[in-house]
């Protein structure tokens, strides 16, 4: 079966191939016009005034997005960490924000708070809330004409599936959304969770019409090198706004020790879209795999991708956690542990994740996780390498066998 599937989508690792090609010279390209250099990847301590270091990777952020501005920080202790800063920088009581693309990512609405009261959250701070339904899994774009308001300041668009089995969204999706927010309200900030997307394709969501993007360094654009982080990208205004609720008004992107990993983030990100091409085809890989063991996948092997996740659906709890051990168990670190569901902080449902990484929760290495709940579908993501991607999953196949 493994040569099978192989053969069945050569066309489509090649064309991963050449897009990982197209973003590195990117990369490359950036870090020689903007002359990086060896003093950059020194370390920095205290306050940290006058980090070239730091200051130079948010230029190169900045020109690789497409952007007028870029903050990236060790100091961001996930994505969401970096969607919540630019949010609250942003917003202001009485404010609308709005979803596009149902409901957020479960660690998200604990930051929303409508959906889940939770405390800190912006429903306290008094900012409105609503979400535009999916229509068969994909944004409903022409409701938003009708869904936007004057009132409405900021509309949060979700790049990956999140816990679902809707269809990640292309820069090209993400473009048409922009546009037709933009129709109904120009001074509506359109802002892209762009966890899982970057390299995916050539383009980035600032690149297409974003105002704003944010991210985490331990997923795809750090490489696997990066030993934590986030990002944030887009327009000055909006990204110094999110930096004075990293920091402090007043104080913004001045400050923040780089302490010992400069060096690794650069590397990191000029490694980035090699490692995601090996992500994307090991994803690509268990769509075959899987869907010719009677699996519904998502997205198919053949499907144009937006984000490196692979949904399997698995239709029972028993399996859901079977897959994971399996994966847990060919991993690097930790191949002994058996993981189990928990209740994860941020999370409505219990979730159980197979992580053996060399970065804890780092989701660019090989993974699987999933909220113990209907349909018990699985969300692979990672693998540093093809080949071991490839050993995890062809592991994973044959325990669901056994």
């Amino acid at each position: 079966m493994k040569r099978t599937v192989l053969d069945e989508v050569a066309e489509n690792f090649q064309r991963v191939d050449e897009i990982s090609e197209l973003n590195t010279l990117k990369i490359l390209s950036a870090m020689r016009r903007l002359k990086v250099s060896d003093a950059h990847f020194k370390t920095s301590t205290g306050y940290a005034y006058g980090d070239i270091g730091r200051e130079k990777l948010d230029e190169l952020f900045a020109e690789i997005f497409f952007a007028q501005a870029a903050l990236v920080r060790t100091q961001f202790v996930s994505g969401t960490h970096a969607l919540a800063t630019a949010l609250f920088g942003i917003l202001r009581p009485g404010d609308e924000l709005v979803s596009l693309t149902g409901a957020p990512y479960d660690t998200l609405q604990t930051v929303i708070g409508h959906a889940h009261e939770s405390r800190g959250s912006l429903k306290e701070f008094g900012v409105d809330y609503r979400e535009l339904p999916l229509v068969d899994g994909k944004v409903d774009l022409p409701a938003i004409k009708n869904f936007i308001t004057p009132k409405t300041r900021l509309a949060l668009i979700q790049r990956s599936r999140g816990y679902s089995m809707r269809k990640p969204l292309t820069t090209a999706d993400i473009e048409k959304i922009c546009a037709a927010v933009k129709a109904v309200n120009p001074n509506c900030v359109t802002f892209v969770d762009n966890c899982y997307g970057e390299f995916v394709e050539t383009r980035e969501p600032v690149e297409v019409g974003a105002d704003l993007a944010a991210g985490s360094l331990i997923k795809n654009i750090g490489g696997g090198l990066a030993p934590t982080g986030g990002y944030i990208v887009g327009k000055r205004e909006l990204v110094e706004l999110a930096s004075y609720r990293l920091t402090a008004p007043g104080i913004g992107n001045e400050l923040g020790a780089s302490l010992g990993t400069p060096r690794l983030l650069y590397q990191g990100l000029f490694i980035a879209p090699h490692v995601t091409a090996q992500a994307l085809k090991g994803a690509i890989f268990a769509a075959g795999i899987f869907s010719k063991l009677g699996y519904k996948t998502s997205p198919l092997p053949t499907e144009i991708r937006g984000d490196i996740i692979q949904a399997i659906e698995l239709k029972s709890a028993e399996r859901l956690i079977k897959f994971c051990r399996a994966i847990q168990s060919f991993s690097p670190v930790d191949s002994f542990a058996a993981p189990e569901p928990w209740d994860m902080p941020g999370y409505a449902d219990q979730v159980i994740m197979a992580a053996g990484t060399f970065v804890q929760g780092a989701s660019i290495e090989l993974s699987a996780d999933a909220p113990i709940r209907e349909p018990f579908a699985v969300y692979l993501q990672g693998g540093l390498t093809f080949e071991h991607a490839a050993i995890g999953i062809l592991a994973a196949a044959q325990t669901l066998a056994d």
